[in-house]
């Protein structure tokens, strides 16, 4: 079965506290621009899309002068929001994946089913409060907004490492592997809804 050209998919979403605009296509080549005010956010942003092969264009205006919270958080809902939407029923997707990926030190893993329940599993500790400015509990609100609104069970655990950069940078990278084969078109489900319920909508 061919890929579908329309899996993709284009969202706004303004509030008091955000501006965020999402462009993104699943079937893409890792290409990605995008500024939302974060520096380090927007480094660990890019590594979801270059990994996972998911086009990204992504603008945020936060209230970045109270804190980063809002933007991420923010974030993460409309970029599962847009994933939700491009997958549309999600017919004819491989649906599950895990990964164990080694960064230096740092070995993180992964395992996603994406069956339309979302819930999150985190299990991920940092040393330190933040990493360069950013808060490191925020890397969790933005999976967890992410997963709730893609519809994705996702798994994170850092199995160990000691550089909380690495910690980070791996578990962005390990999800984007285990979306980018989770996702896949299997050609042997011909098109079917990978689930004995015939759906995967919750």
């Amino acid at each position: 079965m061919a890929k579908s050209a329309a899996r993709s998919a284009s969202l706004s979403r303004k509030t008091k506290e955000t501006d965020i605009s999402v462009d993104i296509a699943v079937d893409g080549g890792g290409r990605y621009d995008i500024k939302t005010g974060i520096g380090f956010f927007d480094h660990m942003l890019e590594q979801l899309s270059r990994h996972s092969l998911i086009d990204m264009t992504i603008r945020a205006d936060g209230d970045l002068h109270i804190d980063d919270h809002h933007t991420v958080e923010d974030t993460g809902i409309l970029l599962g929001q847009a994933l939700a939407k491009a997958l549309a029923d999600r017919a004819g997707i491989t649906r599950y994946a895990s990964l164990d990926l080694a960064m230096d030190e740092t070995l993180t893993r992964a395992a996603v089913d994406v069956s339309g329940r979302p819930y999150l599993i985190w299990n991920v500790e940092f040393s330190r409060s933040k990493v360069g400015t950013f808060d490191t509990e925020l890397f969790r609100e933005f999976f967890q907004a992410f997963a709730q609104n893609a519809g994705l069970t996702l798994h994170v655990t850092n199995l160990y490492g000691e550089n909380n950069h690495h910690i980070a940078e791996t578990c962005f990278k390990a999800v984007a592997r285990v979306l980018r084969a989770a996702l896949e078109i299997d050609p042997r489900q011909q098109g079917a809804i990978p689930s004995t319920k015939g759906s995967l909508a919750g």
